[in-house]
């Protein structure tokens, strides 16, 4: 039987309905189990503003890095062509379905005391594993994904006949990706961005296994909510919905920013197409 207003079945709506209670019925547990008496001393002690604003700072700085890294790696992946490309784009993409805790043991193998860059990094004067900096990597290598395959469905959706036009007019490849590719994709690089920042803000498994859980260094808000869920379930619910909370917000910011981002996929209006410079 159909619904006359939208032609799905009823069942597939039933079917629909009990999805979305899978979801949200445990994000409604949490609001229930929350002590609200206590919430705000639960969510301001010292450990927990530490691991709040090492979170934040951190995510800030990994989602800069999928920025420098992916804009580059999405653009070479949808419009170029090479040996191995098909390869090299599993490749990018295995965060996106590694554990996390795999990718923390190959990225410890890595920049680790004995890992493959291991004693380049140690003539260097560098340490990284169980540093600050291991929790940035650790947040980059799961988030990098999110940004590249948004950021490259939108550039093949957008095509590239404003770069080519740029370029019958004499400007040179670089002022091509300043003056028009990089206005052309910018909404969809900031609904990227923010996915990216979200992902980087509830990792764990590759946080842990990389950088350990070192307080006020390597201590974010996720391993915060473990270590308290044994001795404080309260504190380890009240921050759980604080990181529920700011998720919503990100995932809502970046389903706006979305919508604005498939506007390349229907074209440019005259009026809004990117200015070539005169620069040669």
């Amino acid at each position: 039987m159909r619904n006359p207003g939208s032609g799905v079945p009823r069942w597939v709506v039933v079917i629909a309905a009990i999805g979305a209670a899978f979801v949200l019925l445990p994000l409604v547990a949490i609001v229930l189990r929350v002590d609200w008496a206590d919430f705000g001393a639960l969510v301001t002690s010292e450990s927990s503003i530490a691991a709040l604003g090492l979170s934040l700072r951190t995510s800030l700085i990994a989602t800069a890095l999928c920025i420098l890294f992916g804009v580059p790696l999405a653009l070479v992946l949808a419009r170029t062509r090479f040996p191995g490309q098909r390869l090299l784009r599993s490749l990018v993409l295995l965060p996106l379905v590694l554990p996390p805790v795999v990718g923390g043991i190959a990225l410890l193998y890595t920049f680790g005391r004995l890992g493959l860059l291991g004693p380049a990094l140690a003539d260097a004067g560098l340490s990284i594993a169980f540093s600050t900096t291991a929790v940035v990597l650790a947040q980059t290598f799961v988030a990098l994904p999110f940004l590249v395959l948004s950021l490259e469905g939108a550039i093949r959706t957008s095509g590239a006949r404003y770069e080519a036009v740029a370029a019958t007019l004499g400007a040179r490849p670089t002022t091509v990706f300043r003056t028009v590719t990089l206005p052309l994709l910018a909404p969809a690089i900031v609904s990227g961005a923010i996915l990216s920042f979200a992902r980087a803000l509830g990792e764990f498994g590759a946080t842990l296994t990389f950088a350990g859980s070192l307080q006020g260094v390597t201590r974010t808000l996720p391993l915060e909510i473990y270590l308290q869920r044994e001795t404080d379930p309260d504190a380890a619910v009240a921050l759980s919905l604080v990181l529920v909370v700011v998720a919503v917000l990100v995932v809502g910011v970046a389903g706006a920013r979305g919508a604005v981002a498939r506007g390349p996929a229907r074209g440019l209006r005259p009026s809004s197409r990117p200015a070539v410079g005169a620069e040669r």
